[in-house]
């Protein structure tokens, strides 16, 4: 059976919002009131009850007595109503703002087949696969991001108290100054002046990029910048091409039929190198080309997944395959967000290291001039 997931049309909600917008939103790390971690403890205990031999409107209540914020309680006693009036639990998740398409999707094509239990252990084993990816990134990145900040913090002390204070000395001794003096008391004069400029760009630059966050060519150019940046490049290629093998493996493992897979996956990935390397594949799969056959020209895929996949359609391993990649790249990514963070702490270091130095070289030569002078 097999679902033409691009002729549904993309419907607003009652209230304005548009899926997509909703969808990408979600997939933000600071973008969801119902956030991923929570969504995984749902699936997971959905899928428990129901594998208890609960009815679905039983266990939706006993979950949403459960939840201890009103905001997730009302979520939940909405979709309950849903059920009651006899929608499907696909629909009734449809109309809550905090549930992405892709969930539509899958739990509806779990319903049509029979198959909602495997959908729902699916979508818990996803969420807990993308919260580990989370966490992973926030610890590898939590310790550089604070030595970044008391670095940005340091920087700006110094150049706000400690070289004006320096900058006065030398001016009523009419000491002559080094040409590095001379340089970091004019950087500094101009950040006490002109500081609001900094907080305006920062400003601007914070409203732009949300207002132009969804346009293509905002993605293209983006997406391009990341993967040029080293270490950091292939590190956010590999976290989305794991995204992608998660999605597959779900909806493989629903039976979905592999045409409905890459579009639903599209729908959640936004990267735009893969959500445009995605479409390509799905008008190559349209034309009768094989999967492998279709990643192998995009580099965004790496050659080894190509070859497994065509290993995996000549044995019919699909799922399987797909489950290893998936096991694969998240070890990866693991070690990759290790060896980042062990680059970007020392790079850190020695930044901060040398603009301190930098700063503290140029104001204490003078200093020995003036006690000479003074001597």
């Amino acid at each position: 059976m097999g679902f033409e997931i691009k002729k549904v049309k993309k419907a607003k909600r009652n209230d304005g919002f548009d899926i997509d917008a909703l969808l990408k939103k979600e997939i933000n790390l600071f973008g969801s009131p119902y956030s991923d971690k929570k969504k995984e403890a749902f699936y997971t205990e959905l899928f428990v009850l129901l594998q208890a031999g609960l009815e679905l409107k039983d266990a939706v209540e006993l979950i949403s007595k459960e939840q201890k914020k009103e905001n997730d309680q009302k979520i939940f006693e909405n979709v309950i109503e849903e059920l009651i009036s006899g929608k499907n639990f696909s629909e009734a998740l449809h109309h809550q703002k905090v549930f992405t398409d892709y969930e539509f999707y899958s739990v509806q094509i779990g319903e049509r087949t029979g198959t909602l239990n495997a959908v729902i252990e699916e979508l818990s084993n996803f969420y807990k696969r993308k919260n580990d990816q989370r966490r992973t990134i926030v610890g590898a990145l939590s310790y550089p991001i604070v030595i970044l900040l008391t670095a940005i913090i340091a920087i700006v002390f110094m150049m706000q108290f400690v070289v004006p204070m320096f900058a006065e000395i030398f001016k009523q001794n009419k000491v002559e100054l080094p040409w590095i003096t001379s340089k970091i008391i004019n950087a500094s004069n101009f950040f006490r002046d002109y500081y609001w400029i900094f907080i305006l760009i920062f400003s601007v630059s914070l409203i732009s990029k949300r207002l132009v966050k969804d346009k293509i060519w905002y993605k293209k150019y983006s997406s391009s910048f990341l993967l040029k940046i080293p270490f950091v490049g292939e590190f956010i290629r590999k976290i989305k091409i794991a995204q992608f093998t998660q999605a597959i493996s779900l909806l493989i493992g629903a039976k979905v039929p592999l045409l409905s897979g890459i579009q639903l996956t599209q729908k959640m990935i936004t990267f735009y190198p893969l959500q445009n390397a995605l479409k390509r594949i799905e008008s190559d799969i349209l034309l009768g080309k094989s999967l492998s056959e279709s990643i192998a020209k995009h580099n965004v895929f790496d050659s080894k997944m190509s070859s497994l996949i065509k290993v995996a359609e000549e044995t019919n391993q699909n799922e399987v395959i797909f489950q290893r990649l998936t096991e694969q790249y998240n070890k990866e990514i693991e070690y990759r967000s290790k060896m980042l963070s062990s680059v970007i702490e020392p790079v850190m270091i020695l930044f901060l290291g040398a603009v301190v130095a930098t700063i503290l070289v140029a104001m204490y030569i003078p200093m020995f001039n003036l006690s000479t002078v003074i001597g």
